[in-house]
């Protein structure tokens, strides 16, 4: 996984970026800029068969895994809807709405794994 996100933030020779404006998180709505601060997430967690990947910011994704286990996300929020209708993810999406793009804040650590 370190070597992958090493990887992101160069380009291969011959790359265009594509024209119009940058893909954005679907869960904060920020604009994705490419580079470390860009994770791939499985809304269903790959250990319960999931497959289809989107792209969110890193911060957005440590706080989705920070906040749910596996199941959780497998069973009641398996939806971008559904994590941005729970409180706590909410309250995230509000305090982040005003950061840039590639903030990333690497003091808080998942309360599941201390």
């Amino acid at each position: 996984m370190v070597a992958k996100r090493a990887l992101r933030g160069t380009e291969p020779l011959g790359y265009v970026a594509p024209a119009g404006p940058p893909p954005r998180c679907p869960l904060c709505g920020r604009p994705l800029e490419p580079g470390a601060s860009v994770d791939e997430h499985h809304l269903m967690p790959r250990s319960q068969g999931g497959r289809a990947k989107s792209l969110v910011h890193r911060i957005c994704h440590r706080k989705i895994h920070a906040t749910f286990s596996e199941r959780e996300l497998a069973t009641h929020y398996a939806s971008w809807e559904a994590l941005r209708a729970h409180p706590e993810i909410a309250a995230f999406v509000r305090w982040v709405a005003n950061k840039p793009p590639t903030f990333y804040d690497n003091s808080r650590r998942p309360a599941r794994r201390r």
